[in-house]
């Protein structure tokens, strides 16, 4: 089925322009299309789901409980997405919270917290442990180093062996990844993959809704991202697309528009 997106989608990016990495996978079937998928790309706020990832893998360690709380302190503030920037320094968050900010919001702040908790090597496990063969985590965000060791760099396909991970419960325990996912769904940022579908909800309270799409988007100048799990009747599809070198209103509109046909593929 994925294959009969192949013309439309590459009209859409040729008109668009820029590089982009594909990766579309219906995890009911196992098939599989993309396009430059294991090209690397800058990842920008992308790197934060294998943060996620690493936080819970060591909270499930027994390192620390979700519940537990960090001080937010002046220094730790930093520019950006998310609201801890403008927050007042003492107040304490606890981890799951952080989390919550980091993926939803995007918040550079509690990004960088969690990886003062969890380290390098744990986000490094994280990635290696799902499948993530030729991504790369070296720094926080909106902190440049002196001595920049590398780029957090990640692909599509990466990206989709992460989120089948999570999605088919093979990562930590089904618990853990069942919360990630929960999180991923209360994702604000909506301007990409699911700005051109349907309302979700049915016509009577309480009926299930159409869709439903575990997502999170990255962007810097010139690069803009968005990677989810997309939930359609019953049927769940990865779908990463990554593009750079775009002009962002443009990427913003080709991604809306990928997403408005995988969800007419699928829906009943």
């Amino acid at each position: 089925m994925l294959a009969t997106l192949e013309k439309s989608i590459h009209d859409l990016i040729t008109e668009c322009g820029g590089q982009w990495g594909i990766y579309l996978e219906d995890l009911q079937s196992n098939e599989v299309w993309g396009l430059h998928q294991d090209e690397r790309f800058y990842a920008a706020s992308l790197i934060k789901v294998p943060i996620m990832a690493a936080v819970f893998a060591e909270s499930y360690a027994g390192k620390f409980a979700l519940e537990d709380k960090i001080t937010l302190r002046k220094e730790d503030q930093v520019g950006g997405a998310g609201i801890l920037q403008h927050m007042t320094p003492g107040t304490s968050w606890s981890i799951y919270d952080l989390v919550t900010l980091m993926i939803i919001q995007s918040d550079n702040t509690a990004t960088n917290l969690l990886i003062d908790l969890v380290g390098t090597e744990a986000i490094q496990s994280a990635i290696s442990k799902t499948g993530m063969k030729n991504s790369q985590f070296y720094n926080k965000l909106m902190i440049i180093p002196a001595e920049l060791e590398g780029y957090n760099e990640i692909t599509a396909a990466d990206l989709g062996n992460h989120l089948r991970s999570l999605a088919t419960g093979k990562f930590i325990s089904y618990n853990s990844c069942l919360q990630m996912i929960q999180i991923l769904k209360q994702q604000q940022h909506r301007d990409r993959i699911p700005y051109l579908l349907p309302d979700p909800d049915g016509e009577w309270i309480g009926m299930l809704p159409k869709w439903e799409l575990a997502n999170k988007t990255g962007t810097v100048t010139g690069t803009a991202h968005d990677i989810g799990i997309f939930y359609v009747g019953d049927r769940a599809i990865t779908i990463c697309l990554l593009s750079r070198d775009v002009d962002i209103v443009k990427a913003n509109q080709v991604m809306a528009k990928i997403g408005r046909m995988v969800y007419e593929l699928y829906a009943l």
